[in-house]
């Protein structure tokens, strides 16, 4: 678990281990901080004193990637899973993962998340980022009925041999490190298995701001991915900067030409289809028992939502094309400061 400064929600991620089905003799928990100053630390070493298996260790770097890293490189687990500090495990995640990997069923194998929040913009975002509208279809945000062969997911249980032979997380990568590791384990033939028995809960962003920020280093970084992987693993990750590239071509026209036909080509059904899909996700992903304000509000925040994700996204694209345009050439290069004779060392 590499977190930085999750008071909030440390307990209930780390009880959601501790609450699993599984051999806990078999288990070890390995937090990585990054230098928390909000009291983190003080709640993890509480519960060191009554787990043994539990290991915390700095990540002065703070970011996910040389986190999780750092974690990697001591642990010992014949499988391993990466958890968020502000998410939750289904009681029977790890036994599941454990199950399908023993079956062959993948060398990654995971599930579904549920997105939950309490307040009303928290909402707005659950709704907007489980929807297809909001995120494109991603596989692992949404419910699925059937299992099946995806090209990422979230929390997934690796194979250790899957570290050995791809390496770990990219820490040149802020954002997306866990989707370009992916794409790394497809690219050398590997599989990532996503079953819908196997659930999990995610606590979003609750700002306007803070997604804004989050979905913008993820369109900034996929470039760099894009760079890294020498292609894409989907095209919906190009669809947000094309779109705002039109949209901003569209309002030169205007500017220069006075010609509004390419903006009302994109505006108009743009504004259609996520005006059906919030009336579409409002009936189908809010619970039918809040206040006819919160209802009401909902309906002006899903919309406004959809745009954050798709306008920050998009310019983040597009600020990273041009940032790492001369990034082209170094692709396919990874770095990482991962200890993989110690990871070699520590999995006999």
């Amino acid at each position: 678990m590499p977190i930085r400064n999750e008071i909030v929600f440390i307990k209930r991620t780390i009880e959601s281990i501790l609450n699993q089905d599984c051999n806990h003799n078999n288990l070890e928990i390995i937090i990585v901080d990054g230098m928390s100053d909000d009291g983190t630390r003080e709640v993890i070493k509480s519960y060191q004193k009554k787990y043994k298996y539990i290991n915390l260790i700095d990540n002065p770097e703070i970011y996910v990637p040389s986190g999780f890293n750092r974690a990697l490189s001591i642990s010992c687990g014949d499988i391993i899973i990466r958890l968020d500090g502000h998410s939750m495990m289904g009681p029977n995640y790890i036994s599941k993962c454990i199950n399908l990997i023993k079956k062959g069923k993948a060398e990654c194998v995971g599930g579904s998340i549920s997105h939950v929040s309490k307040d009303i913009i928290g909402l707005a975002i659950v709704v907007a980022q489980s929807s297809i509208i909001g995120v494109g279809g991603v596989s692992f945000r949404s419910k699925n009925q059937k299992g099946k062969f995806v090209d990422t997911l979230a929390f997934g249980a690796y194979k250790r041999k899957v570290f050995e032979l791809v390496g770990a997380y990219d820490e040149d990568l802020i954002r997306n490190q866990d989707d370009e590791f992916n794409f790394r384990m497809i690219q050398n033939g590997m599989k990532i298995w996503l079953d819908p028995s196997i659930n999990s809960y995610y606590y979003p962003r609750s700002s306007f701001k803070k997604l804004f920020k989050q979905y913008f280093g993820y369109g900034f970084y996929k470039i760099r991915v894009f760079q890294k992987r020498g292609g894409i693993s989907s095209w919906r990750h190009l669809v947000p900067g094309t779109f705002v590239l039109g949209l901003i071509s569209s309002i030169l026209f205007i500017i220069v030409y006075s010609h509004f036909s390419l903006f009302y080509i994109l505006s108009i059904p743009y504004l259609v289809l996520i005006s059906v899909g919030t009336v579409y996700d409002f009936n189908l992903k809010t619970d039918k028992n809040i206040s006819i304000i919160d209802k009401l509000l909902l309906i002006i925040l899903v919309p406004f939502t959809y745009m954050i994700l798709h306008f920050s996204y998009g310019i983040g694209s597009i600020i990273g094309s041009i940032y790492f345009i001369n990034n082209w050439r170094n692709n396919m290069v990874n770095d990482f400061s991962f200890n993989k004779e110690l990871f070699k060392k520590n999995g006999t």
